[in-house]
Parts: structure tokens; C-alpha cells; sequence
């Protein structure tokens, strides 16, 4: 087992649903052509399990957001360091990004982001 991931949650507000969506659409190509094998977003559908924290509590989610999850696969520690540097660089990334930090109407907020690159174990 060699593949390493980089893994990710984060509150969004629902109502920018559908415009991070198209975003992550395409961020995700960007980070195929950068050597990653899979990327995957999802968002919190059954968020409750007696006896433990949920994302939302983790995350201090209002009422108005929902906890996004993810994870982009790599081959190896090396390529996905690799990917880290190059992926931000690429240009495609500065022109998408920018809505999602939009001051007046903040989209994504990265102070709230909680994130790890974690090597196979099992």
C-alpha cells in the first residue's frame, strides 16, 4: 500500500451549494493532470451517531451550513508534495479560487478547514 491522501472537511453555506460545486468540478481535473488518482468531494447528509462528535459540532457549523469532506488520492508521498506545490501555481487554480474568496460574499473561509496528509496503514 503505497498510495498516500491528502483529506479534508470544511463548513459551507448551503446557499453556495451549487457554485462550490461547479468549482470543485473542475479544481478536481486540475488535480488529476497534477498526479492525482482520485479526487473526491462529498457533503454531510446523516450527520448525527450517538456517543460521538459530529462534523458539525467539530466544525461549529450554523444552521445555514453543511460540512463538506474530502480527499485526493496520490501514488506516493513524493507525487502528492509535488502536486501541493505545482497544483496552486497552475493558473486555472488562481481564476477558480478567486470567487470562493470573494470578501463581500465569502464562499469558503480556509481558517475553518481542517486538513492532514495521512500515509496507508490499513
Amino acid at each position: 500500500m503505497k498510495n498516500y491522501i491528502d483529506g479534508f472537511v470544511f463548513s459551507l453555506p448551503k446557499k453556495h451549494l451549487d457554485t462550490y460545486q461547479k468549482i470543485a468540478e473542475q479544481v478536481s481535473e486540475i488535480w488529476l493532470e497534477h498526479g492525482a488518482l482520485s479526487y473526491q468531494e462529498f457533503v454531510g447528509d446523516d450527520m448525527a451517531l450517538d456517543g460521538v462528535i459530529s462534523f458539525i459540532d467539530t466544525l461549529n457549523c450554523s444552521p445555514n451550513e453543511i460540512p463538506v469532506f474530502g480527499w485526493v488520492v496520490f501514488p506516493s508521498k513524493e507525487i502528492r508534495d509535488k502536486a501541493n506545490t505545482s497544483v496552486p501555481m497552475d493558473p486555472r487554480m488562481t481564476e477558480l479560487v478567486a470567487p470562493l474568496m470573494d470578501e463581500k460574499d465569502l464562499i469558503f473561509d480556509a481558517r475553518r478547514m481542517i486538513y492532514g496528509g495521512f500515509k496507508a496503514f490499513v
